[in-house]
C-alpha cells in the first residue's frame, strides 16, 4: 500500500501522526509552560487575560465541550487514518433515537484507533451510522475537552437529546500498561462505573475493539510487583495516567504502520432505572464481557490474529 503511495502523501501521513503524537504527549504541557513563562516577560497581559478566560471557562468541558464539526473535518485527521491505515467495521444497527456508550478496547499506548474513529469525521462512523453523534470522553488531565467524569458523561446523555455515542475506553490509563505486540488483555472485571452509567440513564451498551491498536508501539513491560511497575503504579494515582516506557518507528518516536481495524459490536438493549441494584449492574456487566468475548473470537482471523489467539479480560 505504501507503495502506491505518492512521496507528497507520505510525508503529510507522517506529520499527522507526528502532530497526533506530540499533541497526546505534550502539548497540555507546552502550553501552560508558554503561558506561565510569558507572566514574566513584557506579555504578561496575555498570559493574565488567559486565565481570567481560563477561570470564566471551567465548567465548560463538564458540560459537553465544544463541539466542532470545522476541526472534525480537517484533512490532517484524514491522513492520520491513512498513516496505518484505521478502518472502522460496523456489525450491528445503532438508531439516531437511543443513546449509546461505546467501550473501546483496548487502550493501546495513545488509543489512535478509537480517536481517529470517534473524535474526527475521517474515521467513517457518520457514514456507518446516519443520525448518531460520537464523542470520545478522555482523562481530564490531558485534556479539558470531554472528560471522563459523571457529570461529564451525565450532561451528554442528559441534555443533549438523542442519537449520542459516548465512546469511553473502559480500560484507560492502566490498560495502557499491558500494551504490547501479540498482547490482547482489557481491563474491565472490576470497571462497573459505565455500566451504572447507562443503566441510570437507559443508554444501551457497544462493545468495540480495536485490533492493531496494541502493534504500534514496542514497550518495556514490567512484571507485577517490580520497583518499575510500582513507581508506574504511584504515578498513576497521583497524576492519572502512567507513563510507559515505548518506542516506535522513525527515530523511535513515530508509532509503526500497522493496520487498525475497529471493529463496533451490536447493542446490548439496557433499560432506565434511576436507581441501579448491585444484581441489575452486575448481570450487565457480565452481558457486556461476554458480548465483548465474542467480538474478539468473531473477528480475530480476518483482523490478522491467529486462531489461538486469546482475550485476556483482567
Amino acid at each position: 500500500m505504501a507503495q502506491e503511495k505518492t512521496r507528497w502523501k507520505l510525508i503529510l501521513e507522517t506529520f499527522s501522526a507526528a502532530q497526533s503524537e506530540f499533541t497526546f504527549l505534550l502539548l497540555g504541557v507546552t502550553c501552560l509552560t508558554l503561558v506561565v513563562s510569558l507572566m514574566f516577560t513584557s506579555l504578561w497581559p496575555l498570559s493574565a487575560l488567559y486565565f481570567v478566560w481560563l477561570v470564566k471557562d471551567w465548567h465548560t468541558p463538564e458540560r459537553g465541550g465544544r463541539r466542532s464539526e470545522f476541526v472534525r473535518n480537517w484533512r490532517v485527521w484524514g491522513h492520520l487514518r491513512d498513516y496505518f491505515p484505521v478502518k472502522l467495521v460496523k456489525t450491528g444497527e445503532l438508531s439516531p433515537k437511543k443513546n449509546y456508550i461505546l467501550g473501546i478496547h483496548p487502550h493501546g499506548i495513545m488509543c489512535f484507533g478509537g480517536y481517529t474513529c470517534f473524535s474526527t469525521a475521517c474515521g467513517g462512523f457518520a457514514e456507518a451510522f446516519p443520525g448518531v453523534r460520537s464523542s470520545l470522553a478522555v482523562l481530564t488531565g490531558l485534556f479539558r475537552l470531554l472528560p471522563v467524569s459523571k457529570a461529564s458523561l451525565a450532561h451528554v446523555l442528559s441534555k443533549n437529546g438523542k442519537g449520542n455515542a459516548l465512546a469511553i475506553v473502559i480500560g484507560g490509563a492502566e490498560e495502557s500498561l499491558y500494551s504490547a505486540p501479540g498482547v490482547n488483555a482489557v481491563v474491565m472485571r472490576q470497571r462497573q462505573g459505565f455500566v451504572r452509567l447507562a443503566l441510570e440513564y437507559g443508554a444501551d451498551l457497544v462493545p468495540v475493539y480495536s485490533f492493531g491498536e496494541n502493534e504500534l508501539f514496542r514497550q518495556v513491560i514490567f512484571e507485577e510487583g517490580s520497583v518499575g511497575r510500582r513507581l508506574q503504579d504511584l504515578f498513576k494515582r497521583i497524576f492519572g495516567f502512567a507513563p510507559c516506557l515505548f518506542h516506535g518507528e522513525r527515530f523511535a518516536l513515530l508509532p509503526y504502520r500497522t493496520p487498525i481495524t475497529t471493529v463496533v459490536g451490536a447493542p446490548i438493549a439496557v433499560p432506565k432505572r434511576l436507581v441501579p441494584t448491585k444484581e441489575e449492574v452486575d448481570h450487565y456487566h457480565s452481558l457486556y464481557m461476554q458480548s465483548l468475548s465474542t467480538l474478539f473470537h468473531q473477528h480475530k482471523v480476518s483482523c490478522g490474529l491467529s486462531e489461538s489467539h486469546e482475550l485476556r479480560i483482567i
